[in-house]
């Protein structure tokens, strides 16, 4: 249900991608205990406006508005215009996920909500291979993703090893979508309980953007074992989705992190973006990353007790992120 912003002469000015949804799967700024708290005290949070990109959990513009001497005006249009879409939908709320710095502070100026999340990039600072981004970690730690590396693909039975494949483009046929989509229906078990995405989402994805994906799958014993979808940006790789049917010890870190790196190294990528949560991801030279979102909630008694919430949840984020940086594997020089 995009929201659309027009001047006197029918020209679109602004635009926000919006979605009325019944559910949040599939969003990543979490908000399923709101969800339950409102609905217990009689609500119905459901249906809500998502103002996102589906199923992404990448930073960038949501207030997408023409440039010009009437940016500002558009902008504010956008935002009355969302909330009269709220209205006419009966929605409890509005959720822009993943905004820009400065749209967090625009929404914030109109009423909004703010709220803070951390996730994991890896920064590229113009290495020319990965021992050259080793070169940058300490010395213990350049030894431990040497050895996780070389054991990740040597931990199966001797004489049947583990192999991994970097795939785009035409590279990638059905028989790799039908084995990863099988990774992704096993993840989905055993971490989330519902596997939201379908079959026919990863055939869209392959019909329309092929060139923009990057599959890494792991094959042993002539069959593939474990996988990672990434997306191709202009100067960032993003990580999403990981599966196995095998475990094997660190093939999780090679094929979702260590092999994102090699990539993007090779294609002078910028960043690799590797999502939200696991902690794991800083000794392997993922930094934590803030992230925004804003919130406009109808029912003023909820609206109070998610401000009451979000107020003591920004510190703790803010020093969770602090503490998070002081680990980071990096070499240290002295003061």
């Amino acid at each position: 249900m995009h929201v659309i912003v027009r001047d006197e002469d029918d020209v679109i000015v602004a635009v926000a991608p919006c979605y009325l949804k019944g559910h949040s799967r599939g969003e990543y700024v979490f908000d399923h205990a709101w969800a339950d708290a409102y609905e217990r005290a009689g609500g119905d949070y459901y249906p809500k406006l998502l103002v996102a990109v589906p199923f992404t959990p990448v930073s960038g513009p949501r207030l997408l508005v023409r440039d010009g001497p009437f940016a500002e005006k558009a902008t504010q249009a956008l935002i009355v215009g969302l909330r009269q879409l709220r209205e006419a939908t009966e929605a409890s709320s509005i959720h822009v996920n993943f905004a820009l710095p400065e749209e967090s502070a625009v929404l914030g100026s109109a009423g909004f909500l703010p709220r803070i999340d951390c996730q994991y990039h890896w920064i590229n600072h113009d290495f020319a291979s990965f021992d050259d981004f080793l070169a940058t970690l300490s010395s213990r730690k350049r030894k431990t993703i040497r050895r996780e590396r070389r054991d990740a693909i040597g931990s199966a039975t001797p004489g049947d090893g583990i192999t991994i494949e970097q795939l785009t483009g035409d590279a990638i046929t059905t028989a790799h979508w039908d084995a990863f989509y099988a990774f992704y229906q096993d993840t989905a078990s055993r971490k989330w309980g519902r596997a939201y995405l379908t079959r026919e989402f990863y055939d869209a994805i392959d019909r329309t953007m092929r060139d923009r994906v990057l599959l890494v799958m792991a094959r042993r014993a002539g069959r593939y074992i474990a996988g990672a979808i990434n997306f191709i940006g202009s100067d960032t790789l993003f990580g999403r989705h990981w599966g196995a049917i095998e475990e094997h010890p660190f093939l999780h870190f090679e094929v979702c992190y260590y092999r994102a790196i090699d990539f993007a190294i090779a294609r002078g990528l910028k960043r690799v973006e590797a999502g939200a949560q696991g902690e794991h991801k800083l000794a392997r030279g993922y930094v934590p990353t803030m992230t925004r979102s804003a919130h406009d909630i109808a029912d003023p008694d909820f609206r109070r007790a998610v401000a009451a919430y979000l107020a003591q949840e920004r510190p703790a984020v803010e020093q969770e992120i602090a503490l998070l940086a002081d680990e980071t594997p990096f070499r240290h020089e002295p003061d």
